[in-house]
C-alpha cells in the first residue's frame, strides 16, 4: 500500500507520520512519498519522518521529492494539506478584512474566501496528475476550506472524500469527560465543514448529551469560548467556528488587539523546523501540539483505512448531500457520518434539523456555491456576489471593499485579476 502527502513539507506532517507509525495495523503502508515543492523544508519533515518510523519499528519506506507526478505515481491515496502562499498569504487573510470591521480567518468570511480562490485551481491542477497517473486513486482533501475544495474535486468528478478534525476532537473530548474509550462514543453530527454541531452524543446507543451539558457544561462552553448559558438555550454543542457568527464582533474586537495566528504559527514553525533538523529528534515534539489539527493523524489513518481496506465503518466526512439534507442541492458537500467502504462514503440518516441550524446551513451553502463559481471562473463581479452573500458580509460596501482588498492582496495567486 502506497500513500502519498502533497504539502509534505508541512511542519503539521510529523504529526502525520506519528499516527500512521502507531497505527501500523489499521493502515500497514508498505510506501509512503512525501511531496512538496519547499525543497528545504521537505528535506527536514522526510528526515524527522524516516527516524519516526525507524524508532517505532515501522517497516514502510519513506521517501520525498518536489515532482507531484513522481510523487502520485502508483499511490492508492493521495492525500492533500496544501497551503498555497504559507503563511504569509494566511497572515494577510487574516489581517485586511478587520479594516472592514469583518472577521479574520482562513476558513470563513472574506479570508476564507481568498484562500479558496488561491487553493481550488491548484488542488484541481493536482487532481488531474493523479488521475492520469493512477486513475483509482482516492483524494482525501485536508485541505481548507475543506467543504468548498472537496466540492471542486467532486464537481470535476474525482474519487474524492475531505477530512476535518473538528468531529474527532470532540469525540476525544467527550470520550474523556465520561470516562469511556473514544471508540465507544457516536455522534451526531451534522452541517457543513467548520460550520457542525453535536446534536447527540451516543454511548452504547443512548444520547448522553444532557449529561454532557449537565455535568460538564462549564468545561465545554469555556473550551469553545462561548457563553455557558447559549450552550445550555442550544442544548447542543456547537463547533467553535461558530463563534465567528455568534460572537462575530467581539471576535473581531479581540482579533484587532492582538498578533493574527499565522504570525503566531510562523514564529511556531520556525521552532519547530530547527527541532527537525536535530538528527537525534526520532519523535513528534511536544511543541507540535499547539500548531493545531488535533488528532488529525487519526482521522486520517481511519478514514484511509475504510477506503482502501473496505472497512465499512463509520467515519465523520466532508461528500455529497445527495438528499440527505433535503433543504440543499444533491451537488452541496455535507460533514455528517457516513459509513465509509471501498465504493466511498454514504452518509447516514439525518433527524430533520431545526429553522436555527437549517437556515444557517443554507445560506453559507448558498455562499460556497457563489465562491467555488469564483475559484472556477474569476472575475471581481465573482467575487463580489459571493462576498454579499455570504452571512458575515452581506452589505454592499462591505463586499465591494472587501473585493477590491481580496483582489489587490492575491494578485499573484489569481491568473484572471
Amino acid at each position: 500500500m502506497k500513500l502519498a502527502v502533497v504539502g509534505g513539507g508541512s511542519t503539521y506532517t510529523p504529526e502525520l507520520i506519528d499516527g500512521f507509525a502507531r497505527l501500523r495495523d489499521v493502515l500497514p503502508l508498505e510506501e509512503l512519498v512525501l511531496i512538496d515543492p519547499a525543497a528545504d523544508r521537505l528535506e527536514l519533515v522526510g528526515g524527522l519522518a524516516r527516524r519516526i518510523f525507524a524508532k517505532q519499528g515501522h517497516p514502510g519506506r519513506v521517501s520525498w521529492t518536489d515532482d507531484v507526478d513522481t510523487g502520485v505515481d502508483g499511490a492508492d491515496a493521495v492525500l492533500l494539506q496544501l497551503r498555497v502562499g504559507g503563511q504569509a498569504a494566511r497572515n494577510m487573510d487574516e489581517t485586511w478584512p478587520l479594516e472592514c470591521g469583518c472577521v479574520g480567518q482562513e476558513t470563513t468570511g472574506a479570508g476564507g474566501l481568498a484562500k479558496a480562490l488561491r487553493t481550488v485551481p491548484v488542488v484541481l491542477d493536482i487532481a488531474e496528475r493523479v488521475r492520469r497517473r493512477n486513475p483509482n486513486a482516492w483524494i482525501i482533501d485536508f485541505t481548507n476550506p475543506v467543504g468548498i475544495v472537496t466540492r471542486a474535486l467532486l464537481t470535476a468528478g474525482h474519487k474524492a472524500v475531505g477530512l476535518c478534525n473538528v468531529a474527532i476532537g470532540f469525540q476525544r473530548k467527550f470520550a474523556k469527560l465520561l470516562d469511556v474509550t473514544p471508540e465507544e462514543v457516536a455522534l451526531d453530527h451534522v452541517g457543513l465543514n467548520h460550520l457542525t454541531w453535536e446534536r447527540g452524543v451516543r454511548v452504547g446507543g443512548e444520547d448522553v448529551l444532557p449529561k454532557l451539558l449537565s455535568e460538564h457544561g462549564d468545561a465545554i462552553a469555556a473550551d469553545l469560548h462561548m457563553p455557558r448559558s447559549l450552550v445550555d438555550r442550544l442544548g447542543v454543542v456547537p463547533s467553535y467556528y461558530l463563534r465567528y457568527f455568534y460572537q462575530h464582533d467581539e471576535v473581531v474586537r479581540e482579533l484587532k488587539t492582538k498578533p493574527s495566528r499565522a504570525a503566531q504559527v510562523a514564529e511556531m514553525e520556525k521552532q519547530l523546523l530547527e527541532m527537525y533538523g536535530d538528527p537525534a529528534l526520532d519523535e513528534k515534539p511536544e511543541l507540535l501540539s499547539k500548531r493545531g489539527g488535533a488528532f488529525y493523524s487519526e482521522a486520517a489513518v481511519a478514514l484511509t483505512s475504510s477506503l482502501l481496506r473496505d472497512t465499512g465503518d463509520v467515519q465523520v466526512v466532508n461528500t455529497l448531500n445527495n438528499g440527505t439534507l433535503p433543504f440543499l442541492p444533491d451537488d452541496a458537500v455535507i460533514e455528517v457520518p457516513a459509513t465509509v467502504d471501498a465504493r466511498g462514503t454514504h452518509p447516514l440518516p439525518v433527524p430533520a434539523l431545526e429553522p436555527l441550524y437549517s437556515g444557517l446551513i443554507a445560506n453559507v451553502t448558498g455562499y460556497e456555491h457563489l465562491a467555488l463559481e469564483a475559484a472556477l471562473k474569476g472575475g471581481a463581479d465573482r467575487v463580489f456576489e459571493a462576498l454579499l452573500a455570504h452571512p458575515l458580509i452581506g452589505q454592499i460596501e462591505y463586499a465591494q471593499k472587501l473585493t477590491d482588498d481580496l483582489i489587490a492582496h492575491n494578485r499573484e495567486h489569481l491568473t484572471w485579476a
